[in-house]
């Protein structure tokens, strides 16, 4: 398993055989091991990659690189095995070579977040009568029942919508362009312009 940090830049499409086919671009920025999590310190092994917002060199103390969490445009841990934890080492770069021969990757990040929405809008309920006199247009309708006189846990009901946890498997890689770091992948990718998404493989 490898892992890799993307930025969404936007979707167009393109036509393969005699169809359009949906894409997203992703761009992958250049990517620093930041610091890595022991089994013996952490009860794990993991590491923390990060994007550096301006070039400076990494200069490793301890395991760990003396730059701050602020001096990162992004950080994202990821669990890793025996064989990577002896393949890489604190202050590695990562670039998009890493994708050579991949056909499919994972893609995870969060759902746009919706704020608070109505339980027609959240669980993609039909309504009511739309004519002036039902008088049940966009409501809820029943939450409970005669016995037991409460409302069920888990009932489909209004509230927090969105930002969630997306876990996007066996999604083809149309094109690897090396030249400006970025893949084509099909499909949507969650979140909006400008965010970061993980992509396994």
């Amino acid at each position: 398993m490898a892992w890799i940090i993307a930025k969404k830049l936007e979707m167009t499409r393109i036509i393969k055989g005699d169809r359009f086919v949906p894409i997203t671009l992703l761009q992958i920025p250049e990517l620093r091991i930041v610091w890595m999590k022991t089994k013996e310190k952490d009860g794990y092994v993991a590491f923390v990659v990060g994007i550096q917002k301006e070039e400076k060199e990494l200069v490793v103390k301890e395991g760990k690189t003396t730059l701050s969490k602020n001096e990162f445009e992004e950080i994202g841990e990821f669990p890793v095995n025996q064989w990577e934890e002896t393949k890489f080492n604190v202050g590695d770069k990562i670039w998009i070579d890493a994708l050579d021969g991949v056909e499919t990757v994972e893609i995870e990040w969060l759902s746009k977040w919706k704020w608070f929405a109505w339980a027609m809008k959240r669980w993609n309920f039909s309504g009511g009568p739309g004519r002036v006199w039902s008088k049940f247009h966009r409501a809820l309708g029943s939450i409970g029942n005669r016995k037991p006189r409460r409302t069920h846990k888990g009932k489909k009901m209004h509230g927090h919508m969105g930002n969630e946890k997306v876990n996007l498997k066996n999604i083809p890689l149309e094109l690897v362009n090396k030249e400006i770091s970025v893949i084509w992948v099909r499909g949507g990718v969650p979140w909006g312009r400008n965010s970061f998404v993980n992509i396994i493989f």
